[in-house]
């Protein structure tokens, strides 16, 4: 009788820590929005913005085989704001900067694969002399396809915290998004905050923008990981060539434990 009690008393056991611990991830669960750059064929390892085609390629073919559900940013925000549980699994892919190889290289890899991705612009470097920028042609082409969304990376490539007078900042936010409104013809609804960086009032500053989300890199502790104008993103590099890496980074529990590894 005694080996019994024991055996139920044990079983209940296991039975509650894995019911706290399966409670425990639901809780720390965050989508995974990873955050891309430049991607082109001899991109180097210490390049922290730069992943190769061959890598690029070869994380998309793993999300596709493994049946992760790659959705647009747009899609994470609406359930976010609808208070919506984003099921495990899912992904969102973005780009920073509006390069030329976003084009060349990224494109076409994404229409094979049948991935979305977010292209986020700076307005003013679109088609500029230096060649290393989308034009209003390939952006718009992009767009066509139904598996490029565009958002605004502000009018310029500084830093908001950098600029003194509100009134300028405000511009880089509201003047990016009229027009790339004006040239795509559809609303621009997502903003990127240049290198990530920004403070409460640029964040109410893109709220008033009319914005219905921003991204970041790394926001501050005060902000909620659901706050839909400070969403973390995750940086891939050429590190990530390792798919035991990459999944980590798809996981959504890479986030929690960085955040808490640093503390």
């Amino acid at each position: 009788m005694r080996t019994i009690k024991r055996s139920v008393i044990a079983s209940g056991v296991v039975v509650f820590v894995a019911w706290a611990l399966i409670l425990f991830f639901r809780s720390i669960y965050t989508v995974p929005i990873l955050m891309y750059h430049t991607v082109y064929p001899d991109a180097p390892y210490e390049n922290r913005l730069a992943v190769s085609v061959k890598t690029f390629e070869r994380q998309m073919r793993f999300l596709r085989e493994n049946r992760y559900a790659v959705v647009p940013l747009e899609e994470v925000v609406d359930l976010i704001r609808k208070k919506i549980k984003i099921p495990p699994r899912t992904v969102a892919i973005t780009f920073d900067d509006g390069y030329r190889d976003n084009y060349t290289y990224v494109f076409p890899i994404v229409k094979r694969y049948n991935i979305p991705i977010t292209d986020f612009i700076i307005v003013q470097e679109v088609g500029r002399p230096a060649g290393d920028r989308l034009s209003w042609g390939q952006i718009k082409e992009m767009q066509g396809s139904g598996l490029v969304k565009l958002g605004s990376h502000a009018v310029g490539p500084e830093p908001l915290i950098n600029i003194s007078s509100d009134t300028e900042v405000v511009r880089q936010i509201s003047d990016s998004k009229k027009i790339l409104e004006k040239e795509l013809g559809r609303p621009v609804t997502l903003f990127s905050y240049p290198e990530g960086l920004f403070t409460p009032k640029i964040r109410q500053f893109v709220i008033d923008a009319g914005y219905r989300g921003a991204v970041a890199t790394k926001p501050s502790g005060r902000y909620r990981d659901d706050d839909c104008y400070a969403l973390r993103r995750i940086r891939v590099s050429e590190n990530a060539k390792n798919l035991f890496i990459f999944w980590t980074k798809c996981s959504g529990y890479y986030t929690f434990f960085k955040k808490h590894r640093r503390k």
